[in-house]
């Protein structure tokens, strides 16, 4: 980034933008998509078509101040067991507008907490899901683990599911940071939930940490990463926290004083990121690090690496199911979320319907513009003459609406022979050359600091 003035530089990373995990954003999803469209949608799906199924478990015994997630406390188990029935009459109800021969490719539990739930609701869970979706040759279960919230009794109950892939929330090992994000997770407590996930047999293990948190300092920076590194796992996210207490009242517990400013939170992930690569790990995408035989860095390698609501996946299928209050549906014709609130989503699945709350259709214009912000964040090129072939769009259109991107970031930006691509030296900015081919308007305040 030494190219840019420092006036430019300083402009830059306080932009906001969109992490474009789906475009458009959620920010632009409306009421104006619901049960009835999105059974429409159900009726589509083809026989035997591979789905991906998230399902979205919002309870949490602590509640992180960083988080922005859609979460609720609760200090009992009666809410949680509601929910579970809830959930498994909604997958019910799924199973019963979809064809025969679904299966899953994936199945990722989230939240919130999961591993909240006692070992017989996961079971449950597991049984009403199974029981509704096969899962296909090669299919992979993942949980979102929390350390303080993990036993042997629940990982078994995962394991016997068939769980394969774990991931664990870190954030930071340094306690003064811990403290002043509302998260207190000393290092034994990590290792030990590591070390369950490794003696139950699950083989793949994600980890998530974060830069730009407040009083975060490159030396500590680096010793997070070295003792998360030392529990080897198989892929890491390393997000950039998003402060938005506008959206998330819980972070106006965290002083902004104590935040690092743009300079610094692209010193702290340059920190990162060098330990990562010295220690073998392949960067992928704008914020993930994975073992060369992991299926992320293989994806990468071969061009079939994608971006969805949970980040980058290497998942082909083109049929992403959310199951939750919350949770958001992709459809081959759009968008569909569930309504956020709890009761608002149990009350609709009570009374036997969908829980569609808002959504998007997509349009013409939504299908390039969508994979060129694809491509670019996960390949930091996108073949727009190709992509114009694909969706039948003149490659004059697509070109144009490339023009004012280059010119914004030449030199860090080219198009050469119809490629757009971003250099190296331009990757940190890989969110606001995408937001170039975005054609909405963003709210004010929706996003965070592109950087």
């Amino acid at each position: 980034m030494e190219q840019l003035s420092q006036r430019e530089l300083n402009g830059l990373l306080e932009a906001r933008a969109p992490r474009y995990t789906s475009y458009p954003p959620a920010t632009q999803f409306r009421p104006l998509i619901g049960p009835d469209v999105v059974a429409g949608w159900l009726g589509a799906v083809a026989p035997g078509t591979r789905i991906s199924l998230y399902l979205h478990v919002p309870f949490c015994r602590r509640l992180c101040w960083f988080c922005a997630c859609r979460t609720q406390g609760t200090r009992t188990m009666a809410p949680v067991r509601a929910y579970v029935d809830s959930l498994i009459a909604e997958i019910a109800m799924l199973r019963r507008a979809l064809p025969r021969g679904v299966a899953l490719s994936r199945l990722h539990w989230g939240g919130g907490t999961p591993t909240l739930l006692t070992p017989d609701l996961m079971t449950r869970l597991a049984d009403a899901i199974d029981d509704a979706f096969p899962r296909a040759p090669g299919a992979e279960f993942s949980v979102e683990i929390d350390p303080a919230e993990i036993d042997a009794p629940r990982m078994a109950a995962l394991a016997r599911a068939g769980m394969n892939r774990a991931s664990i929330g870190v954030q930071d090992f340094d306690p003064v940071i811990q403290e002043a994000i509302g998260r207190p997770q000393d290092l034994a407590m990590t290792d030990r939930a590591v070390r369950l996930i490794r003696d139950h047999g699950v083989r793949g293990l994600n980890a998530d940490i974060l830069y730009g948190l407040p009083h975060q300092t490159g030396p500590r920076m680096a010793d997070t990463v070295q003792k998360l590194l030392a529990m080897r796992p198989d892929r890491v996210a390393l997000y950039g926290y998003a402060h938005v207490p506008w959206m998330s009242r819980r972070q106006v517990m965290i002083p902004e004083d104590s935040l690092p400013d743009g300079a610094a939170r692209l010193a702290l992930f340059a920190t990162a990121q060098s330990l990562f690569r010295h220690d073998g790990y392949v960067p992928i995408g704008i914020d993930h690090f994975a073992r060369p035989d992991d299926g992320l860095a293989v994806a990468a390698a071969q061009g079939r690496l994608r971006r969805n609501f949970q980040g980058y996946v290497d998942d082909g299928a083109g049929l992403l199911l959310g199951l939750g209050a919350s949770a958001i549906s992709r459809f081959p014709q759009g968008f569909a979320q569930n309504a956020p609130a709890t009761g608002a989503w149990q009350a609709a699945i009570r009374e036997g319907r969908l829980a569609t709350a808002r959504g998007h259709a997509f349009t013409p214009d939504d299908g390039w513009r969508g994979r060129v912000i694809e491509a670019l964040m996960c390949d930091f090129r996108a073949d727009l003459a190709r992509i114009a072939a694909d969706h039948q769009v003149d490659p004059a259109v697509v070109i144009q609406a490339a023009a004012p991107v280059v010119q914004r970031f030449a030199p860090r930006v080219t198009l050469e022979d119809g490629v757009l691509r971003i250099l190296p030296e331009g990757r940190p900015l890989t969110r606001l050359v995408a937001q170039g081919f975005d054609a909405y308007a963003a709210p004010a305040g929706a996003h965070s600091t592109a950087v």
